[in-house]
């Protein structure tokens, strides 16, 4: 699918995204593909990541979170719910990935020293051959973001929010941009994901559009507060994550989102 037809669909998506996004599967394996490309290039291997310094997996198109048995961290768990979802599209999973496991191995040198065994070539293959399934995925995961991020937010800011999103989704790369951004960097309603006191979700970003010049279209006034949410995180992040290597990167991903 060329990009003016992904648009296009995507533009159709929005016009009924109270009703569901409902997207074809063409338009699944093309957004799958383009976020896909955002998280890791497209590359199978990229399928399978383990960054340093964290303590869990990235997994899947979208670098969906796994974290070990007992070892929780401060951000939401993703890659669970992603098999749950693989399974119910009628794909059989693997064993040893039935019934909710926990991540396997017990750290990243542990990962990548299992990197080209049996386990992980079998995941990198249920992975590439799902992408279609994990962008449908993403997509339920903003159809639930909406209504969680009211229900957290201040209730005078409610209405703003709610127009805000609508503004996003209803034009071309709207869906796209928050599909993506909710996927990657969560709704922003998780007390653990905060740097002294400020998060960098969904919720922060439609908040942040609030400063956005009138007149300013949606999509890029969506972009312009991501860049602040995640410029503000870096600033408030540990020291010792180093999270500042990953701004370029970031900043890369949301400029995808002004493509027409």
């Amino acid at each position: 699918m060329n990009r003016a037809l992904l648009c296009a669909a995507l533009f159709a998506a929005a016009s009924c995204a109270h009703a569901g996004i409902r997207l074809s599967d063409a338009e699944a394996e093309a957004v799958g593909r383009k976020i896909w490309k955002n998280e890791s290039g497209a590359t199978i291997d990229g399928l399978t990541h383990w960054n340093k310094g964290e303590n869990f997996a990235s997994l899947g198109i979208g670098h969906f979170i796994w974290y070990k048995a007992g070892e929780p961290g401060p951000f939401t768990e993703s890659f669970p719910g992603l098999l749950d979802a693989i399974g119910a599209s009628g794909r059989t999973l693997p064993a040893w990935l039935s019934g909710r496991p926990t991540c396997p191995w017990s750290d990243r040198d542990a990962f990548f020293a299992d990197f080209r065994g049996a386990r992980m070539n079998e995941l990198r293959s249920l992975l590439a051959g799902t992408i279609g399934v994990q962008a449908r995925y993403a997509a339920d995961r903003l159809e639930g973001a909406l209504e969680k991020i009211l229900a957290a937010a201040p209730a005078a800011e409610r209405p703003a929010l709610q127009a805000r999103f609508d503004r996003v989704a209803s034009v071309p790369n709207g869906v796209y941009a928050l599909m993506d951004y909710v996927n990657f960097k969560g709704e922003g309603i998780n007390p653990s994901e905060r740097y002294n006191g400020a998060g960098w979700g969904l919720l922060q970003v439609l908040q942040g559009m609030a400063d956005a010049a009138p007149g300013q279209p949606s999509v890029k006034a969506f972009a312009a507060a991501a860049d602040e949410a995640l410029t503000r995180r870096v600033a408030n992040s540990p020291p010792a994550r180093d999270e500042n290597r990953w701004l370029p990167g970031w900043r890369k991903r949301l400029r995808t989102y002004l493509d027409n």
